[in-house]
């Protein structure tokens, strides 16, 4: 006989209510939070502070949310920020290139880096997490011998329109990241791309057996991640007009932290393009709140750590209940 408890009906309504719009929620929280908390954070002038800040992870998110969905993970894409930032600076000042051969040149070299670790997994059979790692820590160390570990700076005024500049009111980065979501929106909706990567992430051996290429889907995948995190470089080089060696130093954590947030599974197959884009708004919804409460860099280290342990705990405990 079926229980029809009207309380656990309603228990039943809430859960489903709370796993499709739970990222949601959270971020009405913070806004309504932050906003008593701060009479300084609900003014136009901050919001668009908050979503000129995001968009650089947002773009690189784009990526990362492909790599997760196959159950893979990209811990190269803070080193790829900064190298791409570097050899960008590099070609327009010490080499002197027009700006838009020298990003062009970058983002080659992002997507060829990106390309590298999908085809080292695919073809080696090495577990992601050391691969990117190493190619982490290869890409930093090439960054720090172009640059010597000193800031690049000197780039035409025209270059800075990227990071700064407005299309009326709205910043161009916001610009770029809302156009790069809708791009991840539409290939994971409407490409058999995007069918592709849930079915790899899903079961990589029964997609094999459908006749999916997952070699392919590998390259594609990691290629895009290199490619999405070198334009979030050029928009960062071009906010700050300085090429810096650390300037993606620690972003594959942020980029992590969103993508899990917003419900996309370490284990693969699951996620959704709106729900990153919202676990992006509640890191900079958070991060800018604790900074307008003065609360110490090191705190907020420990609040951000806290919220990936608890993610992707969460994450896990709700991948055993469907298994």
């Amino acid at each position: 006989m079926k229980d029809s408890s009207p309380l656990k009906t309603i228990g039943r309504v809430a859960a489903s209510i709370g796993k499709q719009y739970g990222i949601y929620i959270v971020l009405l929280m913070l806004v309504l939070f932050f906003s008593i908390a701060s009479e300084n954070f609900f003014v136009s002038s901050n919001l668009l502070n908050v979503a000129r800040q995001v968009s650089m992870m947002g773009i690189a998110a784009v990526g990362f949310a492909f790599v997760l969905l196959l159950g893979g993970i990209d811990l190269s894409v803070g080193s790829l920020v900064s190298l791409v930032n570097i050899v960008t600076a590099w070609l327009m000042v010490t080499a002197g290139w027009n700006p838009v051969p020298a990003v062009i040149v970058a983002l080659a070299l992002s997507a060829a880096v990106g390309f590298s670790n999908g085809w080292i997994i695919a073809n080696l059979r090495m577990p992601p997490i050391i691969v990117t790692l190493a190619m982490m820590i290869i890409i930093e160390g090439v960054a720090y011998l172009i640059c010597k570990g000193l800031p690049i700076f000197g780039f035409p005024k025209s270059f800075s329109v990227i990071g700064q500049g407005y299309v009326g009111p709205v910043p161009i980065p916001v610009i770029i990241m809302a156009v790069i979501m809708g791009l991840g929106m539409f290939i994971l909706r409407n490409t058999y791309f995007g069918r592709y990567f849930y079915a790899v992430g899903g079961n990589e051996e029964a997609a094999k057996l459908s006749g999916i290429d997952v070699k392919r889907v590998k390259y594609l995948v990691y290629t895009l991640s290199g490619f999405f995190a070198g334009i979030a470089g050029i928009v960062i080089l071009s906010r700050t007009n300085s090429g810096q060696v650390l300037s993606g130093k620690g972003l594959e954590f942020d980029v992590l932290t969103a993508c899990v947030l917003g419900g996309v599974s370490v284990s693969g197959g699951v996620g959704k393009m709106s729900n990153v884009l919202a676990g992006v708004l509640v890191l900079g919804v958070l991060s800018n709140g604790l900074v307008l409460l003065d609360v110490s860099q090191f705190v907020q280290m420990v609040i951000k750590g806290s919220v990936l342990l608890a993610a992707v705990a969460l994450d896990c405990l709700q991948h055993r209940k469907t298994a």
